[in-house]
């Protein structure tokens, strides 16, 4: 999106703090960034925005290209539908992708994340190659896709080129399905670099790498790819699927997550994606290890890989961030609300992520993810404070029902009840990207998004 003046100040009558709530806040931004802050506050000379102000959430996990999936795989197959056939069919979908297929339907899935309250994305990128394995002429074409729809819609951006070595435990072959994600080391590093090239033109984004999953790389081969990239977000899938497990510990005698934990330098800048399938002992090892647990609630239940054991894990002192994986609804509220769900239909209990007597679960969920969501990105967002972009999510005040309630009580209103229709405006790096609750960039967007799908579908 265009730049604007460097410099601003925007008045709110009410934004949630890092010290909790506060009334008449004046944030001054300058270059994206929140340089000061005043409560009580006089609006003169401060642009007003009407609403309550918000941390825009970061989405730690994103696969743009599967919004263009969204509802095309809920027809019953000839045998059980699980995680498994689900990938066939995604495999194929993939397929027919080229690059300005990703850019248009990963544009959509920004300006639909921004529509929903997320300010950020880690794009957890693994389509490289062409429909026939190839590299493209420029290794990072497909990375540079994805930053162009960030750069377009405005979305702050963690580039996470997937590192996808084999297809099993052990070192097994890539499948023919694979053949667009496959990088040997070398590579894998070569497209590090192109990544880096891709985002130089974004205002503020960061580049970090996300080795698929353990059964698609080897320990030799991700401990040359660690050795080359010390510093930065470390994401991977980990434990989502009871498959996964089992043929884990088949291959090593170990659990994922407990493999990991005691053969990788899992540390803060690692983020475990899903992690359904823990034990006890697993997830105080998480918790004490500083890892962040990235949860799509939506995508496992969509896929149905389980719920996760979230009270022993936040008893054990566990941080969470919320992404949006397949992109099948993209909306922050739902993400939080559907966590809180599942572990009260898994426990039959109520308020499960509330840890205090009195605490707002709406409030406590949002905090957590807000918090483990900016770790994983790597970069300064995730709170109204001196230092930190400018992201920021406006809930309309004057919604039913919002309008009678007020503090932590609009979050509760927002997660369970209104949703993402509750938001009135979005502003990244101190510029505003949704009015009314729309994408400024919609027509053209939705436009290009229709053309590449039914494109798509018809073939």
């Amino acid at each position: 999106m265009g730049a604007e003046s460097s410099a601003k100040r925007l008045f709110f009558p009410h934004a949630l703090l890092r010290g909790g709530w506060a009334r008449d806040v004046v944030l001054s931004i300058d270059n994206g960034v929140i340089t000061a802050i005043a409560d009580n506050a006089s609006s003169a000379g401060a642009e007003i925005i009407s609403g309550v102000a918000l941390p825009g959430m970061p989405n730690l996990h994103s696969h743009a290209f599967q919004r263009g999936m969204a509802g095309l795989t809920e027809i019953r197959g000839a045998t059980e539908d699980t995680f498994w056939t689900w990938r066939q069919l995604m495999y194929r979908f993939l397929d027919a992708l080229t690059p300005d297929d990703v850019e248009a339907i990963a544009a959509l899935a920004y300006a639909e994340m921004l529509e929903s309250g997320f300010t950020s994305v880690a794009e957890f990128h693994y389509l490289h190659h062409d429909e026939n394995g190839r590299p493209y002429a420029n290794l990072g074409e497909m990375a540079g896709r994805i930053a162009a729809a960030a750069g377009e819609t405005g979305i702050g951006l963690t580039l996470l080129p997937s590192f996808y070595n084999f297809s099993s435990f052990g070192g097994e072959a890539t499948l023919h399905g694979q053949r667009r994600f496959a990088n040997d080391p070398a590579r894998f590093l070569s497209l590090l670099e192109k990544s880096r090239e891709a985002i130089k033109s974004l205002e503020d984004a960061a580049v970090g790498i996300a080795p698929h999953s353990l059964r698609a790389i080897t320990p030799e081969t991700l401990n040359e790819v660690l050795a080359a990239f010390p510093q930065g977000p470390v994401h991977i899938h980990v434990a989502e699927q009871v498959k996964e497990v089992s043929d884990c510990v088949a291959w090593s005698g170990q659990a994922p997550v407990a493999w990991l934990l005691d053969h990788m330098p899992v540390d803060r800048r690692w983020v475990l994606i899903h992690a359904t399938h823990m034990t006890p002992q697993e997830a105080a090892g998480t918790a004490a290890s500083g890892a962040v647990i990235g949860l799509c609630p939506l995508t496992e239940a969509s896929l149905g890989d389980g719920i996760f054991e979230g009270p022993q894990f936040l008893q054990a002192g566990g941080s969470f961030g919320i992404g949006t994986d397949s992109n099948i609804e993209i909306t922050a509220p739902g993400e939080l609300k559907q966590l809180e769900y599942s572990q009260r239909l898994h426990y039959r209990i109520r308020n499960a992520v509330a840890r205090r007597e009195g605490e707002s679960t709406g409030r406590a969920l949002y905090e957590h993810a807000l918090a483990g969501g900016a770790q994983a990105m790597g970069r300064a967002v995730g709170l109204l404070a001196v230092g930190q972009r400018a992201d920021i999510v406006v809930l309309d005040a004057a919604h039913p029902d919002l309008a009678a309630v007020s503090g932590d009580r609009w979050l509760d209103a927002y997660t369970f009840v209104v949703g993402k229709s509750a938001i009135s405006g979005v502003w990244v790096g101190g510029r505003q990207v949704v009015e009314a609750g729309r994408h400024l960039q919609r027509p053209s967007i939705v436009a290009r998004y229709q053309r590449t799908m039914q494109r798509l579908v018809g073939l």
